[in-house]
């Protein structure tokens, strides 16, 4: 049987390019989700994939990162595949496992290998920008609800006897917003 697996890390991704690659495959059965490859959702998912599987299935994906997220969560995956007696095909790697022999192992490694570095540029690439976004001022992150000024007038409020509920409608937040707006206001107090 012909079993395909697909992932996308986000939610605003698209699995529409991977299904259809799969299907053209010829796949049976498709397991598929929407989690990053270091989650733990992501496990469960390759979990149920490799429970389904059986000595002869072929396991196909897209890309060889569509298994995980680094170099050792790929080869477990893979070897467990193997271990219930499945080869792996790699549709834009041109690999099969369903010939065991050293060349294709080795290809295998190495295309992990390359996966990892792949993601590991793009979080070092990543991480060089944010800092040069800070350096430059720019706000990084969700903004606050409130602004400076009206995160003064709620505190003033609050220290009039205003009441957590009374203040969220106020000022058009929830109240776990009010507390830590309160929070931050003290902490700015006793500096």
């Amino acid at each position: 049987m012909k079993v395909g697996f697909a992932r996308v890390s986000t939610k605003e991704q698209d699995l529409n390019v991977q299904l259809s690659k799969l299907d053209v495959q010829g796949c049976e059965k498709i397991f598929q989700g929407k989690q990053s490859g270091a989650s733990i959702r992501n496990e469960e998912k390759l979990k149920e994939l490799i429970d389904f599987i059986r000595e002869g299935d072929e396991v196909i994906v897209t890309r060889l990162d569509r298994l995980g997220r680094s170099l050792k969560s790929i080869l477990e995956a893979i070897e467990s595949i193997h271990k219930k007696g499945a080869c792996l095909n790699i549709i834009d790697g041109s690999l099969n496992t369903k010939n065991d022999n050293p060349f294709a192992t080795a290809m295998i490694n190495l295309c992990g290998v390359f996966a990892q570095l792949e993601r590991d540029l793009i979080k070092a690439r990543t991480a060089e920008g944010r800092e040069e976004a800070k350096a430059k001022g720019k706000h990084m992150g969700r903004l606050p609800a409130l602004s400076d000024k009206e995160a003064k007038e709620l505190y003033k409020d609050k220290l009039s006897g205003e009441s957590i509920s009374a203040l969220a409608k106020k000022y058009s937040v929830s109240r776990p917003t009010v507390h830590r707006t309160i929070e931050r206001m003290e902490q700015k107090n006793n500096k």
